[in-house]
């Protein structure tokens, strides 16, 4: 039996000098100012990075000493109260003048639900991507004073820790976190009790806790379900993220979504616009229908009223990453949570209904008819997304569907390089008041060619240091022998070697196609230890623990680390998170993205190296292809999704080494007599100029702000004015459409000409059999385009007819009398659909009736 170790942490006590130390802790403003990291830094650099770069936990384990000698430090006196006068001065901003025309912060209230939150490492509320942009979102609103509070679960656990063992295998490791490390208090009533809501499950109560979290303007409420009044298996909900299977998911998503409405209730908080940030909230929308109907509203008036206020944004193009439940276990779980409210459970299921091929209740589904304002991430995820959601608007051709696109961004303090923001604060101080306006940044074409190599080559050695310690680390854990370690890390040793380093740092799922730049193994071993252009390839990512095949790809890639012929040339990183992800969006060269088009709904990593002047090889998907320019990285042009996949996937990796061995290393040692790239440092530049004011998370906030977050906002208004009037006369009026519509049709009167002179008026009569609706119901269109059926739908011009009145049967009578706009030969359709001035988007409906071929012969 060994011997038993106790733990005792002696906790010092700070200087009076120091004592706002503790507030800067306790706000995740720290998240994304280095200058408040660096204060922590410059008190104890190593007790920093062994306490995770968490303030919270610095403060309880830094030396005592320490704070002695940082009290009396006259420099760094000077530095605390200059970030102090920072942050007092940012706390203070009033909401920007960009956002006040749109939401009114003394009446407007966005609630932002989502399962993740990735702002800091010291706050393991993340798994990827999704957090990641959640994080940045609520940091963006902040900068611009959105009234915006967030809301999500806290995981004790949280996602998990990766480790990678000397077969390459993927371990997932799941550390408790200690709450009182996290900058999250408890919410409590004003007798000091703490504050809980309850979820009923099938025989059951399930209690939850609410914390809350500060960062800068916006606060986070937070969910935790790890209370003594629950049983252990409840207990255990919010322990980690996307753990467990389906009835787990089910659970979490429950304790989100209506927990997240009835928290908000109890701590008094009346959002105007809720936003779903992915499907895994939508629950919230049943929870606020049960709301209205508990008091007395009926189902359909009460889901108009909570859909016109909401606001649903969709995130993966992918089938697998859309949650789908089982009909029967959504029934028993939502039969104990909504207990006797009235609502109609059959007709919540029939909300959720997904497509044909996925039967099941799907959670997108659910999401998207309880919502009037949607949007995809990028203008190719918002043609996908439109298109893998048609069925929600059976008749609406899928390119002009309400599925709205709104390109992520990033923020960028949190993810430009310390470096960077220093040299801009010298030379443009307010640069950050600027980061949308694009004329602005041409600025970056001043920096001297010279400086700006030399920063972008220090940034690198950086990063180089920080992976010769993270392999070296992994390779003594995995009792490498020590002669293989130093041949595995020859190559990075030096942090000032002259090699050309590429990064694929990113989640290790099948469609990213992480093993692309590996199916011509020998053309590839020859480009890495080209002599005269050598190269590193540096890979690091997570796959899900239940992704079989992903974490098969990082074995497959462990084991290409130790081919004799790729050992210190191909690194493999493990536990890829924020602070590895800061390290190598600013300090490799190239950034590579290579996934199945149209698959990656983004892609903002590609964005974060962009900023910092890391050039982007990527496939011609997600942002990329609205951000690529021709002067700023390289495109891989990627297969239409009809080929075969090996013919696609070869044809894609030969264009990926071409552009590697024939333009990216030529023009990175293309040295000349300056000692540098002067070509590599121009097409540097354009990366970040292109990039910082159109992919800023300032800009993609805006964007929700301007098109989403206001206009939800206004038609909230527009129908709970006047208890609910107008949502219980557009419910009636939905109703009436809906039992009309399938004996609608429309009737060309007079035969339309094949041909006009010049100047000549195009006039046209159709006659509507509207089946019992009115002529103001519908509206009809003529639609001219220069093709037959236009995918696109700015090709196309739209003329509406005007009512004249009705024929001998009484049918109303449409006509049109116009001047094409345009010569030569084009196209016209006429077509009708229902109308209603409270519709949030005119095809909501998503009925819409063509006149035919046959109606006009």
């Amino acid at each position: 039996m060994s011997e038993r170790v106790f733990t005792l942490e002696v906790h010092p006590c700070l200087p009076p000098s120091l004592a706002r130390l503790r507030e800067l802790v306790d706000d995740l403003y720290y998240s994304w100012d280095r200058r408040v990291r660096g204060l922590f830094y410059q008190i104890d650099p190593e007790c920093w990075e062994a306490s995770g770069h968490n303030p919270k936990v610095f403060l309880r384990r830094v030396p005592q000493e320490a704070l002695e000698r940082a009290a009396e430090d006259p420099t760094f006196l000077e530095d605390y109260n200059r970030t102090l006068s920072a942050y007092d001065t940012y706390l203070e901003q009033d909401t920007s003048p960009e956002v006040a025309p749109h939401l009114d912060p003394d009446q407007d209230l966005v609630a932002y639900f989502c399962a993740e939150f990735g702002l800091h490492e010291s706050l393991p509320l993340y798994s990827g991507g999704l957090g990641i942009l959640a994080g940045d979102h609520c940091k963006a609103a902040s900068d611009l004073r959105v009234p915006l509070i967030a809301v999500g679960l806290l995981y004790r656990q949280g996602y998990f820790i990766q480790s990678i063992d000397h077969e390459g295998r993927q371990v997932a490791h799941y550390v408790p976190t200690e709450v009182a490390q996290l900058p999250a208090y408890p919410r409590q009533d004003g007798d000091g009790e703490e504050l809980r809501v309850a979820v009923d499950f099938p025989g059951r109560s399930v209690q939850l806790r609410i914390w809350s979290v500060r960062a800068g303007h916006v606060r986070l409420y937070m969910l935790d379900s790890d209370v003594p009044e629950n049983t252990p298996e409840d207990r255990s909900i919010t322990y980690q993220l996307y753990g467990g299977g389906t009835e787990m998911r089910i659970k979490q998503e429950l304790c989100l979504g209506i927990g997240g409405v009835r928290a908000l209730r109890k701590l008094g908080v009346a959002p105007t616009v809720w936003h779903l940030n992915e499907g895994h909230s939508a629950f919230q929308l049943v929870e606020r229908c049960r709301e209205w109907v508990a008091a007395g509203v009926d189902f359909v008036t009460a889901m108009e009223a909570v859909a016109g206020g909401s606001v649903f944004t969709t995130h993966t193009p992918v089938a697998a990453g859309h949650d789908i439940f089982d009909p029967e276990m959504v029934r028993e779980y939502l039969g104990a949570a909504l207990g006797d409210s009235g609502l109609d459970i059959d007709a919540l299921l029939a909300l959720g209904n997904g497509r044909a091929e996925q039967p099941g209740f799907n959670m997108t589904s659910l999401a998207l008819r309880g919502s009037r304002f949607h949007n995809g991430v990028s203008r190719i995820h918002g043609r996908v997304a439109s298109e893998m959601e048609a069925r929600i608007w059976p008749d609406v051709p899928a390119q002009e569907n309400p599925i709205h696109a709104i390109t992520n961004g990033v923020h960028v303090p949190t993810f430009l390089a310390q470096e960077w923001g220093n040299l801009f604060d010298q030379r443009w101080p307010a640069w950050r008041s600027e980061l949308s306006n694009e004329p602005f940044w041409s600025v970056v074409d001043e920096l001297p060619d010279h400086r700006y190599w030399s920063m972008r080559q220090s940034l690198k050695s950086q990063m180089l240091r920080d992976v010769c310690a993270r392999v070296e680390a992994r390779c003594k854990r995995n009792g490498m022998a020590e002669a293989m370690i130093r041949r595995m890390t020859r190559f990075i040793r030096d942090p000032e070697a002259d090699v050309l380093v590429l990064g694929f740092a990113r989640r290790f799922a099948t469609y990213k196609r992480a093993l692309l730049i590996f199916r011509d193994l020998e053309r590839l071993k020859q480009l890495l230890n080209d002599p005269e252009r050598p190269m590193i390839l540096i890979f690091a990512g997570k796959a899900h623990p239940h992704d079989e095949q992903g974490q098969e790809m990082i074995r497959r890639i462990h084991e290409l680390t130790l081919d004799p012929d790729l050992i210190g040339r191909l690194l493999l990183l493990e536990n890829y998170d924020m602070a590895l992800a800061r390290k190598l969006v600013t300090g490799v060269d190239v950034w590579l993205n290579n996934p199945e088009y149209p698959l990656e709904a983004c892609g903002t990593s590609g964005q974060k190296a962009a900023i910092n002047g890391v050039v982007n090889l990527s496939v011609l998907d997600g942002w990329w292809d609205e951000g690529y320019a021709g002067d700023n990285g390289w495109a891989i042009y990627p297969h239409a999704p009809g080929f075969d996949p090996e013919y696609r996937d070869g044809e894609e990796a030969r264009d990926l080494l071409d552009t590697l061995a024939g333009e990216v290393a030529p023009l990175y040692f293309d040295r000349g007599e300056r000692g540098y790239s002067a070509g590599w440092v121009q097409m540097s530049k354009a990366s970040m100029r292109s990039t910082l004011p159109r992919f800023n998370a300032q800009r993609m906030v805006m964007d929700y702000v301007r098109d989403l977050y206001g206009p939800a906002a206004r038609h909230h208004r527009r129908l709970t004015d006047e208890e609910l009037a107008g949502a219980a006369g557009l419910a009636a009026w939905k109703e009436h459409v809906r039992a009309c519509w399938d004996g609608t049709a429309l009737e060309l009167i007079d035969e339309a000409p094949d041909a006009l002179r010049h100047g000549e008026p195009l006039r046209l009569r159709v006659k509507a059999q509207l089946n019992g609706l009115g002529a103001d119901d519908v509206t009809v269109e003529c639609r001219f385009s220069p093709v037959p059926h236009p995918r696109d739908p700015g090709q196309t011009q739209r003329f509406v007819f005007s009512p004249t009145g009705g024929d001998d049967d009484g049918d109303p009578l449409f006509s049109l009398d116009i001047q094409p706009r345009l010569n030569g030969l084009q196209y016209f359709r006429i077509c009708m659909y229902p109308s209603h001035p409270l519709l949030g988007h005119p095809l909501e409906l998503g009925r819409m009736r063509w006149l035919l071929a046959a109606t006009a012969a």
